[in-house]
């Protein structure tokens, strides 16, 4: 009869034990609120759409078909990191800017004068727009480059891959600026 009493005992004792950390679990895992594995400090309940207008390519080089190719990626990044719908106009968050700068420069030099190593350098001056939370609203531009042989002709599928480089870089660091608060 003693070892049934004990065994009773130790089953209440596990049986409290187990139901404790099942309630603080709870109330640990409510005050943290909704996370976000993206970094994106987003209020879901009130934040539904996203609305990225068209960046208009206003720099002193015209490179073709990049305004269309930053607006497509910078709308991709924001779909696959945030559950919000993309929208054309009324969005809670508003994206819009230009493209200021496109430039190739030598960066290093080699004995005969001629370029080592160029850079291709793209700006584009953003204007951040969150209707549910005006503080967050910014004007800022954002630039990335990329660094090349200098015998290398950056055209056709080299310059692709140079501006994809760059259009990653500068579409994290809006998202960053944006809803990261980083």
């Amino acid at each position: 009869m003693k070892d049934f009493r004990y065994t009773i005992l130790e089953f209440r004792f596990a049986f409290l034990l187990k139901f404790s950390l099942l309630i603080l679990s709870v109330f640990i895992l409510q005050g943290c609120g909704p996370y976000s594995f993206t970094g994106a400090d987003i209020n879901y309940s009130t934040t539904k759409t996203v609305q990225v207008n068209y960046f208009q390519n206003n720099a002193p080089i015209v490179e073709p078909g990049i305004a269309r190719d930053f607006t497509q990626k910078l709308q991709d990044l924001l779909l696959n990191q945030t559950s919000l719908d993309l929208v054309n106009s009324n969005g809670d968050l508003v994206y819009e800017g230009e493209i200021t700068q496109y430039y190739i420069a030598p960066i290093t030099a080699t004995a005969n004068s001629t370029a080592a190593q160029n850079r291709l350098t793209i700006a584009v001056n953003v204007r951040f727009y969150n209707t549910k939370d005006p503080l967050k609203d910014f004007e800022q531009p954002f630039s990335f480059y990329y660094d090349y042989p200098g015998t290398t002709q950056l055209t056709g599928s080299a310059l692709d891959a140079a501006v994809d480089i760059i259009f990653e870089r500068l579409t994290q660091d809006i998202f960053n600026k944006s809803l990261a608060n980083w």
